[in-house]
């Protein structure tokens, strides 16, 4: 369940790729991205637009399986542009996606690599791939990365709702061997009011992956301001850090970033 709509969605994905535009002004492009080995900030450019593209054309065509996307997988072309060059570019790839998801509404069917089916989750996803992806260019360019709170909640909340989801399994068995007793963790943001129930609890126990917004004891507890926690679940930057309290089982926290790095 998302707490944001659709067309907030939608309009996020402008929003956050306009802020990520301001980042670049006069940037060297050719910095690398620690947050994406290997790539520097011209690639990671070129991905965000080019997948962005590719979902709009996916939304556009209501398509069935899912389209070639070799165009924004293999970033070996691109060195050493202008950003200048790349500013157009990326303000158009973000207006095409939020215009092709405004034609199909929420409930588009088209395929989606998880359980669903509708286009409502390529608004998500790619509002939050955005999101993301312009903190990757932040922190590579030394720039400040500011998130509204509401979007940093959402971003959390989808973050674990793609993790819990059972066919993460069949993607990625290797996440089975997370499932064991005793074993749940605690996120906490420490910088939101208290009515923006801003804690997180990932279950563990059981036979699946569950997670809920709530205030609990877990064998680890994870405490800092909340995009500095987005940035950990996310593993855009180190839990072991200044601004980042861990209490408990430092070991099941490692354990859990290190198998859910799927995304």
């Amino acid at each position: 369940m998302t707490r944001m709509t659709f067309d907030r969605h939608r309009g996020e994905i402008v929003a956050q790729t306009d802020l990520l535009r301001s980042h670049i002004k006069g940037a060297d492009l050719s910095a690398p991205v620690p947050s994406c080995p290997g790539w520097t900030v011209n690639q990671l450019l070129r991905h965000l637009g080019g997948a962005q593209r590719w979902a709009a054309d996916l939304v556009r065509s209501r398509a069935t399986e899912p389209l070639p996307d070799d165009h924004f997988r293999d970033l070996s072309p691109y060195a050493g542009e202008d950003p200048a060059e790349l500013d157009g570019w990326l303000a158009e790839g973000a207006g095409q996606l939020a215009d092709a998801l405004g034609e199909a509404g929420p409930d588009g069917e088209l395929w989606t690599p998880v359980p669903g089916e509708r286009s409502a989750f390529y608004a998500r996803r790619f509002a939050h791939e955005t999101v993301i992806h312009r903190a990757d260019a932040a922190l590579a360019l030394g720039v400040e990365y500011v998130l509204d709170e509401e979007v940093a909640l959402d971003a959390v909340d989808e973050w674990l709702e793609l993790g819990s989801l059972p066919v993460m399994f069949e993607y990625h068995p290797e996440l089975r061997e997370l499932l064991g007793p005793g074993r749940t963790l605690h996120f906490h943001a420490t910088d939101t009011a208290p009515e923006a129930e801003a804690e997180w609890v990932v279950d563990l126990t059981g036979e699946v992956i569950e997670w809920r917004r709530a205030h609990e004891k877990a064998a680890v507890a994870v405490r800092g301001p909340l995009t500095e926690l987005l940035l950990t679940v996310y593993r855009r930057r180190p839990a072991h850090r200044d601004g980042i309290e861990i209490l408990g089982d430092a070991e099941l926290l490692d354990f859990w970033l290190d198998r859910v790095s799927f995304g």
